[in-house]
């Protein structure tokens, strides 16, 4: 497996060295979930997870719901009981009965072997923690770990995962193997310490296991709270995997972000990071908030890198002294008549100055070239001047004469 690196280096028409603005991703497996796959040539995922009480049976269907119709591709719940895990069953019923498959990832923690193989019957995806699936409570007066003690506790792991592995396998389900670097195993912590190193060697234990046994649908996340640890992570599990041979796709995600504007941006930074690296296949962004509130984030994140195109991306400029119009007002008009289509690149610029230069892209431009006036570009070519306060409207009309406009 290659990992290609971005940007990458090609010759232009001319013989020149230009760059590649092109996010070439790492070349991972295809791994199906429900009616998704993730890796391979497939989209970036999106997902998200309820806030529910999986006991909640209506509340859960409804929530699963309302995030798969506004996006999210699959949809986590957690099982903290065996009730819990049952519970899915009739979640999934009525889920199908009164709507359509979700693909549904269950999580799975503290010692969770019974749940797990009861939620593994209903979902498909079982999402484990290994710092918290085979649970080890710390020992204040623990100086080290032998290797005896190291193996010991390794051969327990195994003995607790083989039957959920060999469950999964046969069942042709998948499984994510989800690091945490708030919850690593002590033993872990003592080996490696609080270390990316650590988060990695995790991670690495538990994909053997499943090597071993011939399971091979995987999904890593390497999480962190802190950003520069989550990139570290992530960074060194695509190295050892690179050269242990691996070709598991990752699900990236900020874990804790918290919320508002702040979780936002933190969320970007690590998610959009390495996907500009060409590193992840599937993302959460992790907000303190409903969960609803996730998903515009994901999609603006994959457009703005260009790794998928969901709904209209707006060129503006700043404004300045030249702008001739209220960029700012005109802006939201443009997007509030506009926002519901799809795959359009839309342009609003205050100025000729830079306008048909900066927008040259867009498949649509709204240009201020005198006071009191617009004019509408198709592409490059300047297609007709109106009076300001019809400029929106006959930005509609003039993607509805191409065909292009659908209503909301």
């Amino acid at each position: 497996m290659q990992t290609l690196p971005n940007p990458a280096t090609v010759k232009s028409s001319s013989g020149e060295l230009s760059t590649d603005t092109t996010i070439h991703r790492r070349q991972t497996r295809p791994i199906q979930v429900g009616n998704v796959t993730i890796g391979g040539s497939h989209p970036v995922v999106v997902q998200s997870m309820i806030n529910e009480d999986t006991l909640d049976i209506d509340g859960s269907v409804a929530a699963i719901r309302r995030l798969h119709e506004i996006g999210c591709e699959i949809v986590r719940v957690t099982v903290p009981s065996m009730a819990h895990a049952q519970a899915l069953a009739e979640i999934k019923q009525k889920l199908y009965a009164s709507y359509q498959p979700v693909p549904i990832v269950a999580d799975v923690h503290h010692n969770g072997m019974k749940i797990a193989l009861e939620v593994a019957k209903h979902i498909d995806k079982v999402r484990i923690n290994p710092g918290l699936y085979v649970f080890e409570k710390p020992k204040s007066n623990r100086t080290d770990y032998s290797q005896t003690e190291f193996e010991e506790i390794g051969d327990k792991i195994r003995q607790t995962l083989e039957p959920l592995v060999v469950c999964l396998r046969d069942q042709g389900k998948a499984m994510r193997i989800g690091v945490n670097h708030g919850s690593l195993a002590e033993r872990m912590l003592f080996t490696y310490g609080d270390t990316p190193e650590g988060m990695v060697e995790s991670a690495l234990e538990f994909i053997r296991i499943c090597e071993s046994l011939d399971f091979r649908n995987l999904v890593i996340s390497l999480k962190a709270s802190r950003v520069p640890v989550m990139i570290a992570a992530n960074r060194l599990m695509v190295k050892r995997m690179n050269e242990l041979g691996m070709d598991y796709p990752l699900h990236l995600g900020v874990t804790e972000a918290g919320d508002g504007e702040y979780g936002r941006i933190k969320s970007t930074a690590g998610i959009g990071t390495l996907l500009a690296e060409g590193i992840g296949d599937t993302i959460r962004v992790s907000l303190t908030e409903a969960p609803e509130k996730e998903i515009p984030v994901c999609y603006s994140i994959l457009q703005s890198l260009g790794l998928r195109k969901t709904m209209v991306e707006y060129v503006a400029c700043p404004s300045c002294g030249r702008t001739l119009f209220n960029l700012e007002e005109v802006l939201h008009k443009v997007r509030e008549a506009t926002k519901h289509l799809t795959g359009l690149d839309i342009a609003v610029m205050g100025c000729i100055v830079n306008g048909p230069g900066e927008m040259a892209d867009a498949d649509y431009g709204y240009v201020g070239k005198q006071p009191g006036y617009i004019s509408l570009y198709r592409g490059r070519e300047e297609i007709k001047r109106v009076p300001e306060d019809r400029g929106v409207e006959e930005l509609i009309n003039l993607i509805k004469a191409d065909d292009r406009w659908v209503d909301p």
